[in-house]
């Protein structure tokens, strides 16, 4: 895929539908919903990140997100349900890699809303984009060794487990081992 093609999508991030759900691009007025769960220390245990420590903190990093927008330099959607509005996670790609015509996806969910099937459909969604309108060959996701409601989505996601890179990411002063997930295009489509 050529950068140019991701400009022209993500110049003006897309609204996507599930039956559920609205992923739509996150905005500073998500500050309450996004911190109603970032800033659990259950929600960031096999994350990359600390939960976050007040609302403003939370507005910033959602002013920083509404920036990154603007350059087309964040793949990322707030998860909207959409008989409330409420904004209860984010999915995207977390990286896209143009070369070689691949992405990694990623999630968060607010833990009121496990075990409904809200992330593996967000998520499905993502993949369909991916591979669909992006055409994209191969779509990735890694997980924290631990984290088995993140494999189980990817399973259900009919993602591949290809292993583990053993003590590969220094995470909170903590070395983890990360395994692999992977799904491609035929595989996805058939």
């Amino acid at each position: 895929m050529k950068k140019e093609k991701l400009y022209k999508v993500f110049s003006r991030m897309p609204t996507l539908y599930t039956q559920r759900l609205i992923l739509r691009p996150a905005h500073v007025t998500d500050a309450y919903d996004m911190y109603d769960y970032a800033s659990r220390e259950e929600v960031t245990k096999y994350l990359l990140w600390s939960p976050h420590t007040s609302v403003n903190y939370t507005r910033d990093y959602l002013a920083y997100v509404e920036s990154r927008y603007a350059s087309c330099e964040f793949y990322d959607w707030a998860v909207i349900l959409a008989d409330t509005g409420k904004m209860i996670g984010t999915v995207g790609f977390t990286k896209i890699d143009c070369p070689h015509n691949k992405a990694e996806i990623g999630y968060v969910l607010n833990p009121d809303y496990h075990g409904m099937g809200l992330a593996t459909e967000a998520a499905k969604r993502i993949l369909d984009f991916g591979f669909c309108e992006l055409g994209l060959h191969r779509i990735e996701a890694r997980f924290m060794q631990g984290n088995d409601a993140s494999l189980a989505v990817m399973k259900k996601l009919g993602m591949t487990f290809e292993g583990y890179q053993r003590s590969s990411l220094l995470v909170k002063g903590s070395y983890r081992t990360i395994g692999i997930c992977a799904i491609i295009e035929n595989e996805y489509k058939a």
